[in-house]
């Protein structure tokens, strides 16, 4: 068994497909060669199923630490750039986030040049452009999203 991704759920709402017996709110999707479906389980059964339990509570700790900093992530402390934008420097990467059609939109761009992405949708607030920059920086950071 391998893990191919964690998500978490906000609070604890699914119930693992493994134990059958907890409440989970970290999802560790695990995947086996032999076995069609993606199983979503608690970071215990995740531990045990890959055969490595540190591996599984130190990407839990991981996903742990990550939401924590998204929920503090519009009340840190933004700059403003001379065009008179918040942005803020993470993890790598410059966020900024401006006003779009009636609505905010925002550019995460790495710090050393190699990589811009700008989002496709308008955001109703400034705080969800915010959030939906947070969510692509953590996508890059994971590999999973360009």
């Amino acid at each position: 068994w391998a893990c191919v991704d964690i998500e978490d759920l906000t609070y604890p709402s699914l119930q693992c497909e493994m134990c059958e017996s907890q409440t989970i709110r970290f999802v560790h999707h695990m995947e086996h060669p032999q076995y069609a479906e993606v199983l979503k389980v608690g970071c215990i059964c995740a531990g045990h199923m890959e055969g490595d339990l540190a591996a599984s509570r130190a990407r839990e700790a991981v996903a742990k630490s990550r939401s924590a900093k998204r929920k503090r992530w519009t009340t840190r402390k933004w700059k403003t750039s001379g065009k008179g934008n918040p942005y803020t420097s993470v993890d790598g990467f410059r966020v900024t986030v401006y006003p779009r059609g009636g609505g905010w939109a925002c550019t995460v761009a790495a710090i050393d040049d190699s990589s811009v992405a700008h989002s496709r949708r308008n955001y109703a607030t400034q705080n969800e452009a915010k959030i939906a920059a947070f969510d692509h920086v953590t996508r890059m950071l994971s590999g999973r999203g360009t």
